[in-house]
């Protein structure tokens, strides 16, 4: 199947999503003139295996550990792409897979796709839409699912943000604030421990507006690999009833933007280990993927991934762009 790309906008913005991974390939701020996301530069690279740029991690967003869970006492084994572990769903993860455009107007455009039973070894038929939708200053993400056995599931979008103009100013200049007062602490592999670690007084703390090259230098003189020279790392997003996530400026730009989401999570990725034919390079965007917990097939205490035959969930992120 070819490339193809859509494009939805408003006076506001325009926003331009590709079949493959059901992608978002740019997010234009009209009054600013910026594109707001990393992209591939070529639609065709999003064909082959990347840093999932943009694209929509499923069946399961984020890590499984061991490859496997178990469903009333029967164990699925999965496939293994990251170590002994399961990272975004496995080597054909829905990122770098087709999905069908279903339905396009000016401002909404909606993907599908159908993932058969034991795909990657998740058990069920799964039907996912996608949902990209405009509405005055805001882009909203639906995901809708069912399938036709027990399975779980846990999709997000994984957009690299990066709010300056030129974009190899990587994300220094940038602030972050989460509504969160918690976050998962992870072992070597960064699979959650099942503890839940207050933010207080610690370099997990955004509480208020944080510079990110500040927060990037707590790791920089430290002996550590590089997948832990920054943020990877899952903040338990406090209720609310705005359903508010968290908040990305930039003052070079001018430019925020606000993440709201029914969501119990956020991801927050620096880029650490991005790299993709000298064109993305580490530190170069970041990610809030608003999604459940890794690895809560198999941790009980964390917010339940699992679904009922036949029955549809839904799940949203709206992003104000200000």
């Amino acid at each position: 199947m070819k490339v193809e790309s859509s494009t939805i906008q408003n006076k506001f913005l325009r926003v331009q999503t590709l079949n493959y991974g059901a992608s978002l390939f740019e997010v234009y701020h009209k009054k600013k003139k910026v594109n707001l996301i990393l992209n591939l530069g070529s639609k065709e690279n999003y064909r082959c295996k990347h840093p999932n740029v943009g694209s929509t991690c499923g069946r399961y967003a984020g890590r499984i550990s061991n490859s496997k869970f178990k469903i009333r006492n029967k164990e699925f084994i999965l496939n293994t792409n990251e170590g002994k572990n399961t990272l975004h769903g496995g080597k054909v993860g829905f990122s770098i897979l087709p999905w069908k455009k279903l339905n396009q107007t000016k401002d909404k455009v909606i993907y599908q796709i159908h993932s058969i039973d034991n795909d990657q070894g998740f058990p069920g038929n799964l039907v996912v839409n996608c949902t990209y939708q405009l509405r005055n200053k805001f882009l909203i993400i639906k995901y809708e699912y069912k399938s036709n056995k027990t399975t779980h599931v846990n999709l997000t979008n994984h957009s690299y943000w990066n709010l300056e103009k030129n974009k190899k100013n990587m994300i220094y200049n940038h602030e972050l604030k989460l509504n969160s007062s918690k976050y998962l602490q992870i072992d070597k592999n960064l699979i959650p421990t099942g503890s839940f670690k207050n933010v207080k007084k610690s370099i997990y703390d955004f509480s208020n507006f944080e510079n990110i090259s500040k927060k990037l230098d707590y790791f920089k003189n430290k002996k550590l690999d590089i997948k832990f020279k920054g943020f990877d790392t899952t903040f338990v997003v406090k209720k609310n009833i705005r359903n508010l996530v968290g908040n990305l400026k930039n003052n070079n730009t001018n430019i925020q933007v606000d993440f709201f989401s029914n969501l119990p999570g956020v991801q927050l990725y620096s880029a650490q280990n991005l790299n993709y034919k000298k064109k993305l390079f580490p530190y170069q965007g970041i990610c809030l993927e608003t999604q459940y917990f890794p690895d809560a097939p198999n941790k009980k205490n964390f917010p339940s991934t699992l679904i009922r035959p036949n029955k549809r969930y839904t799940c949203f992120t709206k992003i104000k762009i200000n």
